[in-house]
């Protein structure tokens, strides 16, 4: 639930801060009038995402248990391809995210209605998106179906909360230390929705291996205890594991988080200051404070 909870809050506050920023600009541009279409983007992004959810658990309930785990297995590991770009690509482009979504509502805004429905469309939908795939790879790990969509919607509605409160000033949260720490917990949940459908994949006969065990916990960590369920919950981590899903949970921890680790220590690095005579020399249309990169 706690993994649940987590991913609701990052995917959620994401998507609320783009609506928060097209608001603020349309606001701030005198053009409120076209809010309307911005609202109406978010709510197809919204039905496009529960219509996905929707289809992603009603759709395989007709189809034998082979299949069924190979539909897992392979969109779970889809899943967490999506969440690690979706990571890196935040750590990329959050310094740049305002200025590319005004870029994009001044040209979408000179043109038909319905470009600014797409606009507001496309900048929610993708985490709608990834959210519903993320949280039903995760849900299939869960024994209570319940707990990981009521850790979803609480972590939904908790981005919500905060996303009004930040557009009406009343709290303040360092956006880049935030994506930053929750981008890591992401990496570990990401290792155990893989390692998860590695083993969908060993119960549909796809993969070899399955019982081939590399540990077996369960006397130490008993499945129904709250050591194992909260392991569970948050890392898809399992008493039993087979030797594959080790396997492949090492192979892509290790070089994700030392990636992702690197990329926010670059992205950290302050630029270097101008020498005595690069400053002399600078006009002032030149100047730091004017340059597109500190606009």
């Amino acid at each position: 639930m706690i993994g649940n909870y987590l991913i609701g809050l990052r995917e959620g506050l994401e998507a609320v801060l783009i609506v928060v920023l097209l608001i603020a600009y349309l606001t701030k541009t005198n053009r409120r009038h076209l809010l309307p279409r911005i609202y109406a983007g978010v709510g197809v992004a919204v039905a496009v995402s529960l219509g996905f959810g929707a289809l992603l658990t009603f759709g395989p309930s007709g189809l034998t248990f082979q299949a069924q785990e190979i539909i897992g297995g392979t969109l779970s590991i889809l899943a967490a391809g999506l969440v690690t770009w979706m990571i890196f690509w935040m750590a990329k482009t959050s310094k740049t995210m305002n200025k590319d979504l005004q870029q994009q509502v001044d040209k979408a805004a000179d043109g038909p209605a319905w470009g600014l429905v797409i606009v507001g469309a496309l900048s929610v939908g993708r985490e709608g998106l990834e959210t519903a795939l993320f949280i039903w790879a995760a849900a299939r790990t869960s024994d209570q179906t319940w707990e990981p969509l009521l850790g979803a919607g609480l972590g939904i509605a908790t981005a919500i909360l905060l996303g009004v409160l930040l557009h009406r000033g009343i709290v303040k949260i360092q956006l880049s230390k935030f994506f930053a720490y929750t981008g890591v917990l992401l990496v570990a949940v990401a290792a155990g929705v893989l390692a998860y459908g590695v083993h969908d994949l060993q119960e549909a006969a796809v993969l070899p291996g399955i019982n081939n065990l590399a540990f077996d916990l369960s006397t130490q960590l008993p499945p129904s205890g709250v050591a194992a369920t909260l392991l569970q919950g948050i890392f898809n981590f399992t008493p039993a594991m087979t030797v594959l899903q080790v396997a492949a949970w090492a192979l892509y921890i290790v070089p994700v988080m030392f990636f992702y680790l690197r990329a926010l220590r670059s992205g950290t690095k302050p630029a270097p200051k101008p020498t005595a005579t690069q400053s002399s020399a600078q006009s002032p249309a030149q100047s730091p404070a004017q340059s597109p990169e500190n606009a």
